[in-house]
């Protein structure tokens, strides 16, 4: 459900209700309770709730011990920080809707969550296609459920997102089933 604040913030975007409902949108709640995942090379720290953290860490351990190295370039996303993305994708002379195609409109990312993740690998740019190319992409593809984790917007998803092979998020270990 959302509330009239959110409603009005994604009109003033120009996302209207027909566009939630066309694509099958579902609001996605910000998480109440964050811990810290992992810091980045330049010291950014990326929140995850803690179930997701612990699973995120087990993961990237697991790959590594496999030679596979991983390392995040997003994680838990506010409403207002989704709100900010998506105005500069405006300012940049993006349409809405073209925009839309890869940034979840406030309150519809799994980012809010605390569960999502953007992974990276060294010596490729991140979220990027090519992601699916390297043996980070690989590895996640062979084992990534077994720690809680689905790819999100495969090919022709539903939601209507472009293809994200960066983009995961933990489901819990019900998934690894």
């Amino acid at each position: 459900m959302l509330t009239p604040a959110l409603a009005q913030s994604l009109l003033v975007l120009g996302i209207t209700p027909g566009m939630l409902l066309g694509r099958g949108l579902q609001p996605h709640p910000e998480a109440s309770t964050l811990t810290l995942a992992e810091t980045g090379a330049d010291g950014r720290e990326y929140l995850l709730e803690p179930q997701a953290a612990a699973a995120w860490q087990a993961m990237k351990a697991a790959a590594a011990k496999d030679g596979v190295a991983l390392h995040l370039v997003s994680a838990f996303r506010s409403v207002g920080r989704q709100t900010e993305i998506l105005q500069g994708k405006l300012a940049a002379g993006q349409d809405i809707e073209a925009a839309l195609q890869w940034v979840a409109p406030p309150g519809f990312s799994e980012h809010h969550t605390g569960r999502a993740v953007d992974i990276a690998t060294p010596g490729q740019p991140p979220l990027e296609e090519a992601f699916e190319t390297t043996p980070a992409f690989a590895w996640l593809q062979q084992h990534a459920v077994a720690h809680g984790f689905r790819l999100s917007y495969p090919r022709g998803n539903a939601a209507g997102y472009g293809y994200e092979p960066w983009h995961w998020c933990f489901q819990g270990p019900a998934s690894a089933g």
